[in-house]
């Protein structure tokens, strides 16, 4: 369903929305399965569609001086078409998450007992510029936990998310399931259309993914639960033990994330006693990757061909190939500037000791903490279950990662005996 109307007409859809998302977590886990690869099968059959969909939204993104950046997000290739096949085909043969996910039964007094009932929130809203790979992967998610889906997608992806949109209402004709658990908002409606999604009280939770921009307009907006995404501003702590070519490598790594880098290392800490010829030799391997480099005015002294930041950079995410330096006296310091300054979804450790590396856990709040590993984000990672739309800095839903279980909750059950 695409909807174009007033408030009330929004009303009633999302209404339907959630009638419908009741049919389909009635229809059960080999239903959802078999519907999620009927999902991944539409999407592959019609490729082309979709391709030519998204040069036509390219083509008025050029014209309309988009940001690079954006245009980077909105690009389709096969290739990223296949990956998103691929992701609703994992989540296909994962099986049903709330089963997996339910909480055993115990004694709540001499005469009751209970048990928790994992159950889909109801009904998600996703708000999200460019990405529109995005709208297929949200849906699969959301069919996996039995959720309903409204998407607000930007203009310059309005035909592309237009195509996928109607693939995917292909794909619940073709299973006997509501079209209506997926709503699109009409690209027409602008920013209207998106006020009106985040002050619904029939949404369950709104997740806003693109630019902090963005993210920080729909926390104003909002008047119902969100759950925001983070993407760039990441930390790494390069310790007194760390070696400097891990240092190198969690940095070169961590911004190889395709299409987004959301856990790209931007800011880098290093501990005082490395010494200039090592942080030297740091800038030098990053500038032969065509990195940016920025510096406080303590490293501009000794490396001069640094560019100069401001104070405010510090909690700015970049999103491109830069990165800003600075040295610090201790962990504790480093960990400071950390829990004030950083995105707070994924920070990193560079270090060979264990002290450091408890003590460094122990002091960062993030929700994600990376110790001499690369935080580069994966949509598709090994392990199925993991499959998630992005990052978050909130630890009260889905512990850094929005997949799977930030889309259920719990509701308990308690009989007597």
């Amino acid at each position: 369903m695409t909807l174009t109307g007033s408030s009330s007409d929004l009303t009633y859809a999302i209404y339907q929305v959630r009638q419908a998302s009741r049919k389909l977590f009635e229809s059960g886990a080999v239903s959802q399965s078999h519907l999620l690869e009927v999902m991944a099968s539409e999407l592959e059959k019609n490729q082309d569609e979709v391709l030519e969909a998204n040069t036509l939204d390219l083509e008025a993104s050029l014209e309309m001086a988009v940001p690079e950046r954006v245009l980077d997000w909105l690009k389709l290739t096969p290739e990223r078409i296949q990956t998103t096949a691929k992701i609703l085909r994992r989540l296909s043969s994962l099986g049903d998450p709330r089963v997996l996910a339910q909480q055993p039964l115990r004694r709540m007094n001499q005469s009751a007992t209970g048990y928790g009932q994992v159950v889909p929130l109801g009904v998600i809203g996703l708000v999200y510029e460019a990405f529109p790979e995005l709208t297929a992967i949200a849906a699969g998610l959301c069919v996996r936990t039995g959720n309903g889906l409204i998407l607000k997608g930007g203009n310059e992806a309005s035909q592309s998310n237009q195509a996928i949109t109607q693939i995917l209402h292909r794909a619940l004709d073709r299973v006997n399931l509501p079209e209506d658990c997926i709503l699109s908002l009409s690209s027409d409606q602008g920013d209207a259309a998106r006020t009106q999604l985040v002050q619904s009280e029939g949404v369950d939770l709104i997740i806003p993914y693109g630019r902090p921009s963005l993210i920080q307009q729909v926390l104003r907006q909002a008047t119902i639960s969100v759950l925001p995404t983070a993407m760039g501003n990441c930390y790494l702590y390069w310790a007194a033990s760390g070696e400097l070519e891990t240092v190198f490598k969690l940095i070169l790594d961590s911004h190889r994330g395709e299409p987004d880098a959301v856990n790209a290392i931007e800011k880098v800490l290093i501990h005082e006693s490395h010494s200039p010829a090592s942080v030297a030799q740091l800038c030098r391997q990053l500038w032969e990757q065509g990195f940016e480099l920025r510096g406080d005015n303590a490293l501009l002294d000794t490396l001069p061909d640094l560019l100069p930041l401001d104070s405010a950079e510090w909690d700015q995410s970049y999103l491109e190939k830069m990165v800003a330096l600075r040295r610090v006296d201790s962990l504790e310091t480093a960990a400071a500037l950390i829990n004030r300054h950083s995105s707070g979804h994924a920070d990193c450790l560079a270090t060979e000791s264990y002290r450091e590396a408890y003590r460094f856990t122990q002091a960062v709040q993030s929700a994600a903490v990376y110790i001499n590993a690369s935080p580069r984000f994966s949509r598709n990672p090994t392990q199925a279950s993991a499959i998630s739309l992005g990052m978050t800095s909130q630890r009260w839903r889905g512990s850094g990662f929005i997949g799977l279980e930030a889309l259920m909750t719990v509701k308990h059950v308690i009989q007597g005996i």
